[in-house]
This record gives structure tokens, sequence and C-alpha cells, in this order.
């Protein structure tokens, strides 16, 4: 079959990441707050525009994923399929359309790393950590009013991110950020390293057979932390906070949309 990714060799058994279809089954702990439109306008793609409604409006999520490709083996080889992830989410305007955007995540394994420069999610890895919920004993919350999770983020030996979340009840969604086609860059810098790059796309995705369950809101603390390293704190420093969610999902995804292209341009977003 050959290999999706590299290492590439006759077989594909050395690659990264098996070919899409990919499917994904976890739980998010969502955090909703307000920041500076300003700086999110300074973190979007030539021709987009700020959201119409809460233009500073942030999302700032924890999952933690169980993933394989269609064969289903990694299930069953779990450093394969486990890994934990923190993402922001932003909001604009491109093409009469609203989108969402991810300009900051971080994961836990080369694998998640990787796919996600696949499809346009500018990873760095990160150590990633949020409460889990329980049915049994008292070493966990339950999904029920006053159940209380954490959840943090330590990149490069600091720890950027903080939240806790008090569950107030069950909710319909959990936020509205994250609730559109994701709208994101693909590039990579020419090897003559002379600042044009070798792909500059602007790309869409979305995924299928998605659920949902266990959906509940609650009351919410964020806390960002600035780093030599990192820009969340600096570009996404919350003003006010909205609100938080938990809830379970699964997703699959198999393929997205070239929507720019200019090959061998500038590198920039």
């Amino acid at each position: 079959m050959g290999s999706f990714l590299f290492p590439m060799t006759p077989s594909g058994r050395s690659s990264l990441i098996p070919p899409p279809p990919w499917h994904y089954s976890g739980e998010m702990i969502t955090f909703e707050f307000r920041a500076d439109p300003d700086r999110v306008a300074e973190l979007l793609p030539a021709g987009a525009t700020l959201a119409d409604e809460e233009p500073g409006a942030v999302a700032l999520i924890w999952a933690d994923w169980q993933s394989c490709g269609d064969g289903f083996e990694e299930l069953l080889d779990p450093v394969r399929s486990q890994y934990k992830e923190c993402f922001a989410v932003v909001r604009c305007r491109w093409d009469g359309q609203t989108w969402s955007r991810s300009p900051f995540i971080w994961v836990d394994k080369d694998f998640a790393l990787v796919r996600g420069y696949h499809q346009g999610y500018h990873k760095k890895l990160g150590e990633i950590w949020m409460t889990r919920p329980v049915t049994v004993g008292k070493a966990g919350p339950r999904l029920e009013p006053g159940g209380r999770f954490g959840a943090t983020l330590t990149v490069a030996g600091r720890r950027i991110a903080e939240a806790r979340l008090t569950l107030t009840g069950p909710t319909a969604a959990p936020g509205f950020v994250n609730g559109h086609p994701m709208l994101h860059n693909r590039y990579w810098p020419a090897i003559e390293s002379d600042g044009s790059a070798s792909m500059d796309e602007l790309v869409t995705m979305r995924g299928y057979d998605g659920e949902i369950a266990d959906v509940w809101a609650g009351d919410a603390e964020v806390e960002l932390s600035e780093s030599p390293v990192d820009e969340l704190a600096t570009m996404l420093a919350p003003i006010e906070v909205i609100g938080g969610f938990y809830h379970r999902v699964g997703v699959s995804w198999r393929s997205g949309t070239t929507l720019r292209s200019s090959p061998r341009s500038r590198v920039g977003t």
C-alpha cells in the first residue's frame, strides 16, 4: 500500500499515521471567554474579518482522545491511539461565512502532531492533564451539579494555562465558538529558506458521523501565564469568562478542501 506520510517505506508500516479516514472518541472540557478582538484579528488569515457577534470570543479546550484509522489496529495497541490535547479556537468571517479557527494547539504524541500538520492545525508538544469523571468511588467528580474539574497545560517546562469547571446542569450544546467548519492554513517554508513557501494553502474541513453525549454546563475559571516560547497569554488573555462545558464526543474525518493555494508564495497567513 505504501506510506501515507513519512517515514516512506514500500509497506507503509513505518508511517507515523495511517491513511484517512481517522476516527476519534473522547471527552472535552471547554472554557469560553472574551479576549481583545484586536488581538484575535491578528491571528486571522488574509481576507478574513472578525465574527459579527462576540468578535473576541475564545474557546480553550482540553480533550482526552482515543483515535484510530479504518483498520482499528491501534485500539489494541493503546500507545498508538491515546493522546491528550489542548487547543484555542476563535471565530471569523471569510467569503460570506462564519468559521472556527485554531491558532494555538498542543498535543502529547508524535502521531497527533503530524496528523495535525496534514490538516492545518499548527500543533506543538505539551503536557496536558484534565480531571476524569467517575461512576464509582470518590476519586473523581460525578456528572452532576457541583462536580468539579481541573485542567492544566505545561509547555517546555512552564505551565501556561490552567482552568477549573464546576458543573451546574445539563445543557443542549457545549458552547458556541467551536461550532463551525474550520478555516486553517497549511504551509511549509521552501528549502531555500528565503522567505518563500513550498506550500501555502487556506483549507477547510469538517468531520462526519459526529456524536455528542453527556453535555453539561458550568461555572468556569481560566488563568493563562506568559512564556518566552508561547503567545497564548499574550494574544488571547481572558477579559471576561463566559462559562464552561463538559461533553463526550465522537467524530470521523476523511478529507478537507483547499480554498486558496499560492505555491512558492511568501510565507505568511
